[in-house]
């Protein structure tokens, strides 16, 4: 069979208006603002309105791809949506989104690897294009953790917020999406967990009570699991791509903690390269972080035609999801 050319064709991304400060969350988790900036780089975080879902944060997002692609929504043929926090167990949020968007010629599905999850759903999405040239995939990575965080747990209230990032892949002259790296832990799945909420502990007054649909993280265990795993998957990644850790111009990772990134940039041998980061502004958004970060530098016209741009996820699970883009500038 025959595989084409697949490349980044728009990027597209959508944060709530509400802007909560480190002392607004200082307040309610009871540690100083400047604890908060020291530990996670973090100063501000936006967060839903009462009215948003997740599927209104996508959906916004996924629009503004479109538009930066210069396509209209009955051209996507794939609506997948990456999120851990959809608007309720069924329906799948993706089709809140085609509704949304009218994008009624799109198979839609929903896929939750927590914060890897965009980079999967690119490499589904690149699968699938690779193999019919005249699709197009919208990739869109959405969270909205404000609504299960416990503001008494200071290792996860501090970090989390809202919002939605998008990416349109289609064919391309050459080949912009070069390689993807995809990995699953489940041996490490007790680090990062929701308790309540599914068929082994069923939503209950017991559990609402107990805090059980809360988010936990075990943060000191992730850490540890980012710096021993991340690195050389990253390395992998490159060797398979035939390209040197020392050829990436550019690298966007996952938001997820602004001290931990620093130090994940030096183990990886990536100094070299420009780290794209919007945690000190927008938080660890989930999902939303690696596909928002994106779409920022994009609209900054931070990448020129053919630079090397390195993509990494990691997150709950646990997971790891990677990809290397030689990006193109549309003319």
């Amino acid at each position: 069979m025959t595989e084409h050319a697949v490349s980044i064709l728009g990027t597209g991304s959508y944060a709530p208006t509400a802007e909560i400060s480190n002392a607004e969350v200082a307040e309610r988790v009871g540690v100083e603002p400047e604890w908060i900036e020291r530990k996670t780089q973090i100063v501000t975080r936006r967060y839903a309105a009462a009215s948003e879902a997740t599927s209104d944060l996508a959906a916004r997002a996924a629009q503004g791809a479109l538009e930066n692609a210069g396509l209209v929504a009955d051209q996507v043929d794939y609506l997948i949506v990456s999120t851990s926090t959809g608007d309720s167990p069924q329906p799948p949020t993706s089709y809140l989104v085609q509704n949304w968007l009218g994008a009624w010629n799109a198979a839609c599905f929903d896929i939750n690897v927590v914060c890897s999850g965009f980079v999967y759903a690119l490499a589904l999405a690149r699968s699938l294009v690779a193999v019919e040239p005249g699709a197009r995939a919208l990739v869109v990575g959405a969270d909205l953790y404000s609504r299960i965080l416990d503001f008494t747990d200071r290792k996860t209230a501090v970090l989390f917020a809202d919002g939605a990032g998008a990416a349109v892949v289609g064919a391309a002259p050459e080949p912009g999406v070069l390689a993807c790296h995809l990995a699953s832990r489940g041996d490490a799945s007790s680090l990062v967990w929701v308790e309540a909420g599914g068929s082994r502990l069923p939503s209950s007054h017991q559990t609402v009570n107990d805090g059980a649909h809360f988010f936990r993280m075990n943060g000191r265990g992730v850490r540890d699991f980012v710096m021993e795993q991340v690195p050389p998957a990253l390395a992998a990644l490159c060797a398979k791509a035939g390209v040197g850790l020392d050829e990436v111009v550019h690298f966007v990772p996952h938001q997820a903690n602004g001290v931990m990134l620093g130090e994940l940039v030096e183990r990886s041998g990536l100094s070299g390269a420009r780290t794209h980061l919007v945690v000190e502004e927008y938080g660890n958004m989930g999902s939303a972080s690696l596909p928002f970060a994106l779409d920022r530098a994009n609209r900054a016209n931070a990448f020129s035609d053919g630079d090397l741009v390195l993509l990494a996820g990691f997150g709950g699970g646990m997971s790891i999801g990677a990809c290397l883009l030689r990006w193109r500038v549309a003319t």
